[in-house]
């Protein structure tokens, strides 16, 4: 299933990871590890944030793959589904027949 992980990074804690090194560690793990169709990087509602968008084989995966933003950043995250356009419309085809 394809999936969009959207994750608002506590400032202070992003500082310090900014200043070890330890965040742009963090984003490369999680990156490698998803290999995403799309990443985004930037502010929401004045934190620094990140919309990912990835194939997500099993749900069990989540919790390693969301630890250290938790941990080491106090990060906040949200993870829903997401289509592609072309999805949609077969998703709204399906509805119309039936």
């Amino acid at each position: 299933m394809r999936v969009m992980l959207r994750a608002h990074f506590d400032t202070a804690a992003t500082n310090e990871g900014i200043k070890t090194g330890a965040l742009p560690q963090a984003v490369k793990k999680l990156m490698d590890t998803v290999k995403p169709e799309a990443a985004y990087f930037g502010l929401h509602e004045g934190v620094r944030s990140c919309w990912i968008v990835f194939d997500l084989q099993d749900s069990a995966a989540m919790p390693s793959l969301t630890w250290d933003l938790f941990q080491e950043f106090n990060a906040e995250i949200e993870v829903g589904p997401v289509m592609r356009p072309e999805e949609l419309a077969k998703a709204l085809g399906a509805l119309q027949s039936s």
